[in-house]
């Protein structure tokens, strides 16, 4: 089975629909599949819900989908750097749900491995619990989280070989490999792809089972928050 693919669009070709639910991956402006949300922009693919910790920044990640009005909802940990999506949100044109960090990278995991849900304290007395299945476990109080399930995770990693196994570097493993896990399509874009048996099986950090479709490309480096010292 050839996972290999020469452009984000021909990995992208057959998949995407309007409505669909799609899992990215990132962390900050690290690790986010830049390639595949511009193949999803040109595509023109609407009415969008993405579950994904942040939405990057107005014109970089999820933010460039924002720009064009592809998305309906969000999933969300953090939103504090996308002024187009705060401008979205409080005028109602834009659907947000908010889950404490853990909880979204768990729920992404548990949807991955088959776990329909899973109780947590986090939330507990908050406005994340309104609505949620509260229980008693010991004598503290969880709420119910749901599994995450996706239609299509698209990912970022540094190195891949044929067979899709994967490694990340540094931040960009916090959301990408639970993200890839709960997609029932994962596209992953790497920064090298490398001949099968070259990776140190120890050193992979997301079997190839997870990953369906793969490309490779140039991808830009962007610092989040740049901090200058006077010399």
């Amino acid at each position: 089975m050839n996972k290999i693919y020469a452009t984000a669009a021909e990995a992208l070709a057959g998949v995407l629909h309007d409505g669909m639910f799609i899992a990215a991956g990132g962390f900050g402006l690290c690790g986010i599949p830049e390639l595949l949300l511009e193949a999803i922009k040109q595509a023109g693919t609407k009415d969008l819900t993405f579950a994904s910790n942040n939405a990057g920044i107005d014109d970089f990640g999820i933010g460039i989908l924002l720009q064009t009005r592809q998305v309906r909802k969000m999933i969300s940990s953090y939103v504090g750097e996308n002024a187009e999506f705060m401008r979205q949100y409080l005028s109602g044109e834009l659907e947000l749900e908010f889950t404490p960090q853990g909880t979204l990278a768990e729920r992404m995991r548990a949807g991955g491995c088959g776990i329909p849900g899973f109780y947590t304290k986090t939330g507990v007395g908050t406005v994340i619990a309104e609505g949620k299945e509260h229980k008693d476990f010991n004598g503290e109080t969880y709420i119910l989280e749901r599994g995450i399930l996706a239609d299509l995770s698209i990912i970022k990693a540094w190195k891949a070989d044929a067979t899709g196994n994967l490694i990340f570097r540094k931040t960009a493993r916090n959301f990408n490999p639970p993200t890839a896990m709960c997609g029932k399509i994962c596209v992953a874009e790497v920064e090298e792809i490398v001949p099968t048996g070259s990776l140190d099986p120890d050193l992979i950090h997301l079997p190839g089972i997870y990953v369906h479709r793969l490309i490779q490309g140039d991808h830009e480096k962007r610092i989040e928050q740049r901090t200058m010292r006077e010399v």
